[in-house]
C-alpha cells in the first residue's frame, strides 16, 4: 500500500467558500483522490492510504504576524515524521502568501514553496530513510471578489504569474508538477476557495499524476 500525504492550507483542509465551515470528507479533493485510486479494490485492502493535512492560513514559508502559527515550512519535518514512511507528498500552497501584509512577489512564494519541497526531499521520512516523492501542485488564480479583498487586495493579476515559476522550480527540484488553474478555478464567492465540484476535478487530475508514479 502506499501511502500520499497532502499538505496545503484551506484548500486542502476543506472550506466552503457559501458559509465558512468545512465541506464533508467525501467532498475534500484528498478523500476524493482515495477513492479514486482506490476504485475496484476491496475497502479492507486499499492500493493508497492518503493523509490529509491542510490548516486554514497556512503559508508556504512566512510567519504570519496576524493570524499566528501557520509557517508550512516550520511544521512540515514534525508532520512528515508523525506519518513516516511516505511514498509521495503532494504539496498545494502559495495562495495565502499572496495576503498584502506580506508584499508578495511572485518568484519569492514560489521559492517560499520549493523550500517546503526540498525540505519533504531531504526528510529520510520515505520508504527505507529515503526522501518522499513530491507533487507540487500550484494553486488556481484568485478571481475578483468582494469577499477577502480587505486581506488579498488585488492579487488577481499576482497569482497569474505564479504557475510557470511553479512549473521552473518543479523541474528544478525533480518534483512533478500539476497546474491546478488549467483543470478549476476558485469560487466568484469569496474569490480564494473552491467550489464542490473543483474538489472532484482536482482529486481527479491528482490521483492521474499519483497512481502513475508514487
Amino acid at each position: 500500500m502506499k501511502t500520499i500525504l497532502c499538505y496545503g492550507d484551506s484548500n486542502t483542509w476543506g472550506y466552503n467558500p457559501h458559509n465558512g465551515s468545512r465541506y464533508d470528507h467525501k467532498t475534500r479533493w484528498p478523500m476524493a483522490m482515495k477513492r479514486l485510486l482506490n476504485q475496484g479494490v476491496p475497502e479492507d485492502d486499499p492500493l493508497f492510504w492518503v493523509i490529509e493535512e491542510g490548516q486554514n492560513g497556512r503559508t508556504a514559508c512566512r510567519e504570519d504576524p496576524v493570524e499566528g502559527d501557520r509557517n508550512g515550512l516550520r511544521q512540515i519535518i514534525p508532520i512528515l515524521e508523525s506519518h513516516k514512511p511516505l511514498d509521495m507528498v503532494a504539496v498545494m500552497l502559495g495562495t495565502n502568501d499572496l495576503k498584502l501584509r506580506f508584499s508578495p512577489v511572485p518568484y519569492d512564494i514560489a521559492r517560499g514553496v520549493q523550500r517546503v519541497v526540498t525540505a519533504i526531499q531531504d526528510s529520510r521520512t520515505g520508504p527505507n530513510n529515503t526522501g518522499p516523492k513530491v507533487l507540487m501542485i500550484c494553486p488556481p488564480p484568485t478571481v475578483e471578489s468582494p469577499g477577502f479583498k480587505h486581506i488579498f487586495g488585488d492579487s488577481v493579476d499576482l497569482s497569474k504569474k505564479l504557475s510557470p515559476l511553479y512549473r521552473q522550480l518543479a523541474k528544478e527540484s525533480g518534483a512533478f508538477f500539476l497546474d491546478a488553474g488549467t483543470v478549476i478555478q476558485t469560487s466568484k464567492i469569496d474569490g480564494i476557495h473552491l467550489e464542490y465540484e473543483d474538489h472532484r476535478k482536482l482529486a481527479e487530475a491528482a490521483a492521474a499524476i499519483v497512481r502513475e508514479n508514487a
